[in-house]
């Protein structure tokens, strides 16, 4: 099984990865969904700073819950991607390199990732329990009247992930 360190170093080191490839994530990755994707977009177009890097990192489409006594974050399983189709491709176009969640992606999604040559994961949807374990470290950076649409950094370890869409345009999903 491949580990993949977040951010990348060149980009370079999700080419050789295949759809359908069982992967390990560390590192650094962010979280975003529905109105966080649509405030960070609106941001960008209005020539914002974006508040976290943007080139060869990775977004997680994730809501996550309170974390119980002793523990660093709650349930924090995969949401459904499709609905961040609308902001994927500029943010793909700006460098982000992995966008991660549950379920399939539209046509235009698979498009993008071949041409700015990046991946879309997916990982276990209703194991978001499961999921907490290989979170380190939780922080919000962004956003924060948001709540859980927020932006989070993730510090993961070994995070389970499998490749849904490659560099090349090949998908697990029939689209």
């Amino acid at each position: 099984m491949k580990k993949i360190l977040f951010p990348l170093k060149t980009g370079k080191e999700i080419e050789a990865l295949k759809a359908g490839d069982e992967i390990k994530l560390y590192g650094d990755i962010y979280v975003a969904r529905d109105a966080a994707h649509k405030k960070l977009v609106k941001d960008i177009s209005n020539k914002k700073k974006s508040p976290f890097p943007l080139k060869n990192n990775l977004i997680y489409y994730m809501g996550p819950t309170p974390a119980p006594k002793g523990k660093i974050i709650g349930s924090c399983g995969p949401t459904t991607s499709i609905r961040m189709d609308v902001y994927t491709p500029i943010l793909l176009q700006k460098g982000i390199k992995a966008t991660m969640g549950k379920g399939g992606r539209g046509r235009e999604i698979i498009d993008a990732c071949k041409k700015y040559r990046a991946i879309y994961l997916i990982t276990y949807g209703g194991c978001g329990a499961y999921l907490s374990q290989f979170v380190k470290k939780f922080k919000c950076i962004a956003y924060g009247e948001l709540s859980p649409e927020s932006i989070y950094k993730l510090e993961i370890e070994g995070f389970p992930a499998i490749v849904a869409i490659d560099t090349k345009g090949n998908t697990l999903y029939n689209r």
